[in-house]
C-alpha cells in the first residue's frame, strides 16, 4: 500500500447522536481502494463501503462492531466513483444491529444493516 494513498474519505459530521449519525463524506481521487478496481472507470469497492460503515459505527455508535456477524439486506446500487461527496446514515436498531446507507445526489448507492453478537 503506497504511504501517500489515503484509505479514508475526508469525514464531516452533520448531525450525532447517541443512536444516529449523518456524515458527509468526501472521497478523494487518489484513494488507495481506487488502485486497480478498476484501471478505465475506478469505482470504490462493496466491501470497502462495509468496512467503513463498520468503523464509524464503532466511532459514532459507540458499539462494539468488532463482533460484526452478519450483513443483510444488502443492496448496491448506484457505483461510486473519485470525487464523490456522499452522505453516510448510521442508526442503531439496537444493541446488536444498526443500518447504514451511502446517498449523495444521485440517489442511495448502497444500503445494509449490520448484526452483531
Amino acid at each position: 500500500m503506497s504511504e501517500s494513498a489515503p484509505v479514508f474519505p475526508e469525514i464531516t459530521v452533520l448531525s450525532h447522536s447517541d443512536t444516529h449519525a449523518e456524515l458527509s463524506l468526501f472521497v478523494p481521487e487518489d484513494l488507495h481502494w481506487f488502485k486497480g478496481h478498476f484501471p478505465v472507470q475506478p469505482i470504490l469497492p462493496g466491501v470497502v463501503q462495509l468496512d467503513w460503515a463498520v468503523k464509524l459505527a464503532a466511532r459514532y455508535l459507540a458499539m462494539d462492531t468488532s463482533n460484526a456477524t452478519q450483513i443483510e439486506v444488502l443492496k448496491f446500487q448506484v457505483v461510486i466513483q473519485p470525487g464523490a461527496t456522499l452522505l453516510l446514515t448510521l442508526t442503531e436498531k439496537s444493541a446488536q444491529k444498526f443500518t447504514f446507507e451511502y446517498s449523495s445526489q444521485t440517489g442511495s448507492h448502497s444500503s445494509g444493516r449490520v448484526k452483531l453478537t
